[in-house]
């Protein structure tokens, strides 16, 4: 992989084609507020405040209509549910590929019938759209891999990816799992997420035993059975909060059965649930929990917890390495290794982990700014609209 040291000068002026905006369409693969959605309301919010881009985003007709498209018109973009060639695991039959076929071609027809200069994949289950994209004659494609691939995944997606002519990965392990490390069009962006409650973080909570809090989607790699595995090895050792819920789409878990199964004093851990803002919830806790069984392409809950002042215990699963400094910033443990997790239950304390807060708020100022991500992501857009011919990497960004 190529990278090119980023500077403001950068940036070309605005894209204007013909006299008219540069017209950009974003395609989503789910309509929720989770890690990708997140990102994908930042990548929008830094194309709209570009004024030389008109902006659209397709999301998917075949999940439920939810909280992301509200904000995304918030911000000035135009908003369209749409049948899309979306890759989801549980549609992975002969049905399901009949279905997949049928919403490609649709999704061929439209693209054809629109004027756009650029097309944005924002997660790898959107990257059927890109030979789809370049078939309707749009010359610039980019794929946003959010999630890390596996061997089987590779087989599927590399064939999509080679349609995009810049790709961008949130973090190094994603692009190795993607078997696209050397590609001279991909670059690395790590995520930014914005400190969402003031402009310091609030002061650890005064408790004598340290409160975790765990939050993400109920699937069945995010290691929750780990995690109550470790939490009754460790005396249950605190108080443990739990958010989230089962995906809208794809495979889910029981968290409350895995707690009723593992754990022999429930009222230490509280499974609250799905949650608008997890803000109040990162404030009350002395440290997050991200126990996830395989890889995890980023964790965003890392750097959300960070900007709150707040350390991260997780498995050694990809993203979360890039931004943990172990016994600095957070704390690693192997993947599945309840041992280990329940080692570091049984020895943390209120101050170690008040410790490594303050830490980790301050790289997170220095490293995972949304502004830092947005212009980095502002800037590959841009030198795609810009580009005329054939280069060895797209504008090259440094994470």
């Amino acid at each position: 992989m190529t990278q090119i040291p980023f500077t403001q000068d950068a940036l070309a002026p605005g894209f204007r084609r013909g006299g008219r905006r540069g017209r950009v369409l974003i395609v989503h693969s789910s309509d929720e507020m989770y890690g990708s959605d997140r990102i994908v309301l930042e990548v929008v919010a830094e194309l709209v405040a570009d004024d030389s881009l008109d902006v659209t985003v397709w999301l998917p007709s075949d999940v439920a209509p939810g909280p992301l498209g509200p904000r995304l018109r918030e911000l000035g973009a135009r908003v369209e549910r749409q049948p899309l060639p979306i890759l989801r695991r549980l549609k992975l039959t002969p049905g399901g590929f009949f279905r997949l076929g049928r919403d490609a071609v649709k999704t061929l027809s439209r693209l054809r019938g629109r004027r756009f200069d650029l097309v944005y994949c924002a997660t790898s289950a959107c990257l059927p759209v890109a030979p789809l994209a370049r078939l309707a004659g749009i010359r610039r494609v980019i794929g946003h891999l959010q999630e890390p691939w596996g061997r089987k995944d590779r087989v599927g997606l590399r064939p999509l990816a080679n349609a995009c002519t810049a790709l961008v990965a949130v973090s190094r392990s994603v692009l190795g799992a993607s078997g696209l490390a050397e590609d001279p069009r991909a670059v690395v962006v790590h995520n930014g997420v914005p400190h969402r409650s003031r402009e310091l973080p609030a002061a650890a909570p005064e408790h004598g035993r340290p409160h975790y809090v765990v939050a993400s989607r109920w699937n069945p790699h995010k290691g929750h059975g780990t995690l109550l595995k470790a939490w009754e090895k460790a005396g249950c050792p605190g108080e443990l909060v739990i958010l989230g819920a089962v995906p809208a789409a794809g495979l889910g878990v029981d968290v409350p059965a895995l707690v009723r199964e593992h754990v022999s004093r429930p009222e230490t851990v509280l499974v609250v649930g799905e949650v608008d803002d997890s803000t109040p919830y990162l404030q009350a806790a002395d440290a997050v929990v991200l126990p996830t069984d395989t890889l995890e392409g980023f964790g965003l809950v890392t750097v959300e917890a960070f900007s709150e002042g707040r350390p991260v215990i997780a498995s050694r699963s990809g993203g979360p390495e890039e931004v943990i400094t172990d016994g600095e910033t957070g704390w690693l443990f192997d993947c599945q290794d309840v041992d280990a997790l329940a080692t570091l239950f049984s020895t943390l304390d209120v101050e170690s982990l008040a410790a490594a807060g303050k830490r980790a708020e301050q790289v997170y100022r220095e490293e995972f700014t949304p502004e830092r991500m947005r212009r980095r992501i502002g800037a590959v857009v841009d030198g795609e609209l810009h580009r005329t011919g054939r280069r060895t990497s797209p504008l090259a960004v440094a994470s």
